[in-house]
């Protein structure tokens, strides 16, 4: 199972503070906690962006606003699994600012009545109002984009007038609860998510839960043949495990079984169940407004596997889902991205619904009839790609809601390899999430020379690699032996390019990429999928469907490359030296691929020192005459490394070859601290509601600000 997820970097990733401590430092109390809270503040003028819906929404008929806002309720339902999935101990914070801003009839409480009684400083106010906001667009205290901890701006008995200010005794009881949780930055390694052992934060596992145990446990699971996907993890005090599945009802007995170190690990079907029952009625509300017999059949697995846990139910539902072409509203939910598990295979909870956008899905059509022209240019033999090519189903949309942390620019589903080989898959670009602009947005890093052409070309080039990325993560193939012992390839055959020797190493029955590459695989994959972007577009036809020729397609190739570098380069701040783990698995991918152009030398790609406004700063030099003689082989040579390795199940030459791409020697801590110093705020986006009034279904949308992303969760979960 893949996670295939393309997130947007037009612009910077998530702000950390420009005071950069080392655990050093802190142990001899060189710095003092407050400087030491300063690099885990919120953001302070943080981007909001509508995701505007509206002109498309209103295109649909009765029956299709229907389906859209039952399916919206259905995604928006599994926000307190999502928030739990994250940080088991943030589910307090979120009903404390949902009751901080409702009155007792329901309805948002005016911020300046608010303000007014809270009797704290304008300043003060709009800090509170700053965290709550961002608190709701991260769905956690920890950022969706670098896994970070965030803490307010103001103080704790600021926080606690503004909350007193509410006349909610169960506010204050929330805050008194969830206080230390809020503000708290030590132990340091907490501030992270990740393996508790390593003193991190995981929703997926209590905290003494160790590595060991997990591998213990997924090795029972793969010899079982029980998918972790909706699962998490937990030991008791005696050394035994539970397994708790996720589901709305007890359908399935409580199963117990000895694990080969001698402990015991009990299977049950308890997880998340208040909110999946909420979901589960949305999605039964939704059947009966269902376009055709294929959406009606994918809503009822839908229901049965959210009901009950049933991970077959899953898949069925995602086998529908491939089988629904061209539906005037597109949507998927469940458990199906697994970035936030440190393991790489318990999945966190999603869901979107989206309107098809006619004109923009032409472009990508077009890319998808030439996909196997296209496909047989990468850089690797025949053996190594799919016997068949499934063409995917490739949409442009435009959200009417997305519940998740961070909502991405575009996305290749399902992560289910069972199903891909056989339907292909389904690529999703979502238009208003890459059109969306922030006000005053600036470009680090960028030079004055390219910086006309940089803002014109961004969003036309990020189309392009959008549709190019996605395309390819619907190729490789990955050689595998099931459960008869019977291997999808010719072992005598099969050469491994690298070695010059048979292949040797392929993927066991109850293996996939995740459980093999672990806690690299999404970045890995993440890495594949932008290098096959790169690889492609230099050809003229590619970006000839975009319809860019001549110097505009010479404009738009190189703008793509420039923004692969900044990317690669912005990416430093979600990298943390002390625990030498990145943040987010795109920015990973995208310091690689920089890596790899740095490396291929030529002067092709260079970051030079320069000064900006009397500040330290850095200009990004790209050739772009060098891009198809040397930029794009040197990444073609990656690629081809990439897949053979994923392709064998050769997780240890993989994972070698991308650790190493990915490593941040400490020559780089001075460029580090530029870039942590030139951040720019992340967008956050605010999304509208459906409303069900007389048998009519209205949209409403809210203002681009702070108080428009609160009021917009006060009224969703009324």
């Amino acid at each position: 199972m893949y996670r295939r997820r393309l997130f947007t970097f037009i612009s910077s990733s998530s702000s950390s503070s420009s005071h950069f401590i080392t655990k050093r430092q802190i142990n001899q109390q060189f710095v003092s906690m407050s400087t030491l809270s300063k690099r885990y503040f919120v953001d302070e003028n943080a981007s909001y962006s509508l995701l505007e819906a509206k002109p498309f929404f209103e295109t649909l008929s009765l029956q299709e606003k229907k389906y859209a806002h039952f399916m919206s309720r259905a995604s928006f339902e599994g926000t307190r699994i999502l928030i739990d999935q994250t940080n088991p101990n943030a589910l307090p914070i979120y009903n404390l600012i949902l009751d901080v801003f409702t009155d007792e009839k329901g309805n948002m409480i005016e911020t300046d009545t608010l303000f007014k009684a809270s009797k704290v400083s304008q300043e003060t106010f709009e800090q509170f109002l700053q965290y709550s906001a961002q608190f709701l667009g991260n769905q956690s205290n920890y950022k969706s984009f670098g896994d970070e901890k965030f803490i307010p701006r103001l103080s704790s008995d600021d926080f606690e007038k503004i909350v007193r200010a509410s006349g909610s005794n169960k506010a204050i009881e929330l805050f008194n609860q969830s206080k230390n949780e809020i503000f708290s930055v030590e132990p340091v390694a907490r501030n992270l998510l990740g393996f508790p052992q390593e003193g991190h934060v995981s929703g997926y596992y209590t905290d003494n839960v160790t590595n060991d145990d997990i591998k213990l446990v997924q090795e029972f699971l793969e010899k079982e043949r029980i998918d972790p996907l909706n699962t998490r993890l937990f030991k008791d005090e005696n050394g035994d495990f539970k397994l708790v599945v996720a589901a709305a009802e007890e359908e399935f007995e409580e199963k117990s079984h000895v694990l080969d170190n001698g402990s015991k690990i009990t299977i049950s079907f308890t997880d998340f169940q208040q909110p999946l029952k909420k979901v589960a009625q949305a999605i039964h509300d939704a059947i009966s407004y269902t376009a055709n017999e294929t959406q009606k059949n994918m809503l009822e697995s839908y229901h049965t596997t959210f009901r009950n846990g049933s991970i077959q139910a899953y898949v069925d539902s995602q086998r529908y889902w491939l089988q629904d072409l061209n539906p005037r509203v597109e949507t998927n939910i469940g458990f199906v991205e697994t970035y936030r598990d440190p393991q790489g295979v318990r999945a966190e909870w999603e869901g979107f619904v989206a309107m098809v956008n006619q004109e923009q899905t032409l472009k990508f059509n077009r890319l998808v009839d030439n996909a196997p022209l296209f496909v047989s240019r990468l850089p690797w033999t025949a053996e190594f790609e799919r016997e068949t090519l499934n063409k995917p189903d490739f949409t442009s949309l435009e959200v009417l809601s997305f519940a998740t942390g961070g909502v991405p620019a575009g996305i290749n589903i399902p992560n289910l390899t069972e199903l891909t080989q056989v339907y292909g898959s389904k690529n999703v670009s979502l238009g208003n999430v890459i059109s969306a602009k922030a006000p005053n947005e600036k470009f680090p890093f960028i030079r004055e020379e390219d910086l006309e052409l940089y803002k014109k070309c961004r969003n036309l080039s990020f189309e392009v690699q959008v549709g190019t990325h996605e395309l390819g993560h619907g190729t490789g193939k990955l050689f595998s032996e099931d459960e008869n012992g019977k291997l999808n390839f010719d072992i005598e055959s099969v050469i491994n390019p690298i070695t010059g020797e048979p292949i040797k190493t392929w993927y066991k029955p109850g293996q996939n990429f995740n459980s093999k590459f672990q806690s690299i695989a999404s970045s890995y994959e993440e890495c594949r999928a932008e290098c096959i972007a790169l690889s492609l577009s230099p050809h003229d036809d590619i970006l000839k469907i975009f319809n860019y020729e001549g110097q505009e397609a010479e404009d738009i190739l190189y703008i793509m490359y420039l923004n692969m570098a900044r990317a690669g380069l912005t990416g430093l701040e979600l990298y943390n030296p002390d625990a030498k783990k990145w943040g987010q698995a795109h920015m990973q991918a995208r310091f690689a691929i920089m890596n790899v152009m740095l490396e291929a030398g030529q002067g092709f790609l260079q970051i030079k020192p320069c000064t900006v406004d009397g500040k330290d700063s850095l200009e990004i030099y790209l050739d772009r005459s060098k891009i198809r003689s040397v930029g794009a082989p040197a990444v073609s040579k990656f690629l081809t490394e990439l897949q053979i390795y994923k392709a064998t199940a050769d997780e240890v030459n993989g994972t070698k070859l991308y650790m190493e791409a990915t490593n941040v020697p400490e020559k780089w801590n001075s460029i580090r601290e530029i870039v942590i110093n030139s951040k720019q705020p992340r967008k956050v986006f605010v999304q509208a509601n459906t409303i069900l009034k007389d048998d009519q279904v209205i949209l409403k949308e809210y203002e681009a600000s702070a108080t428009g992303m609160i009021q917009s969760f006060v009224e969703r979960h009324v």
